[in-house]
């Protein structure tokens, strides 16, 4: 039974994408007409992306009527895929208790579970959960861990306030060089109050004979 199965899965996967994909270029030229069904025959099928997509159709009423608790439905079903912009997606909603009862726990429980598969947004988000102790324990350890990956997938806001923890010591050791770096990455994206502090910070460095900071 078991070998059954896995060869059905291989037979129904190409289905599965075609339909998807055709909905995803229905979608593009704005044909919601057609990229609706299409989503939704995917999304029965288990897909979780396109349960997302579908979701996020019925939630925008693109090709019909604005229906965000069927969204919710589909987007649960996406989350629970394992989709990480789906627990994203269902975090904010508890977190703004859009539609759903509002809920900072089970919003630090879906930012967890798109975070730990990389989605910068949600790493955000739950860093400021743990650094505001909003929905789980006030951890600045765990803040600057998850601000920290933030800041490596080229968040800029996040790579500022990893400088901040960082000069400040707060929730690591303080190093003032790897501050003046992480402002110095938020200051590259256009940050301009990332370059002023850079900018200071770097010359505090320069007259402590810091090396790295003298570039």
């Amino acid at each position: 039974m078991r070998a059954w199965s896995v060869v059905m899965w291989i037979m129904m996967a190409p289905v599965i994408a075609a339909d998807h994909n055709a909905a995803w270029r229905a979608y593009q030229q704005g044909d919601y007409a057609h990229a609706l069904p299409a989503y939704r025959a995917a999304a029965q099928k288990g897909q979780p992306l396109a349960q997302y997509n579908y979701a996020m159709m019925l939630w925008r009423g693109e090709g019909t009527a604005i229906a965000p608790d069927e969204a919710i439905v589909w987007l649960r079903k996406a989350a629970d895929g394992h989709l990480a912009q789906a627990q994203y997606a269902l975090g904010l909603l508890y977190e703004n208790g859009d539609h759903l009862p509002r809920s900072q726990t089970d919003a630090t429980h879906w930012f967890l579970l798109a975070a730990a598969q990389g989605h910068t947004d949600a790493q955000t988000s739950v860093a400021t959960q743990y650094f505001l102790g909003r929905g789980a324990p006030k951890d600045m350890v765990q803040a600057a861990r998850w601000y920290r990956q933030a800041a490596e997938g080229g968040d800029v806001g996040a790579q500022y306030i990893v400088a901040t923890m960082y000069e400040k010591g707060e929730g690591q050791p303080q190093d003032l060089a790897e501050a003046w770096r992480w402002y110095s990455a938020a200051a590259l994206q256009g940050d301009p109050a990332a370059a002023i502090r850079a900018r200071d910070l770097g010359q505090r460095l320069r007259g402590a004979g810091v090396a790295s900071a003298a570039h």
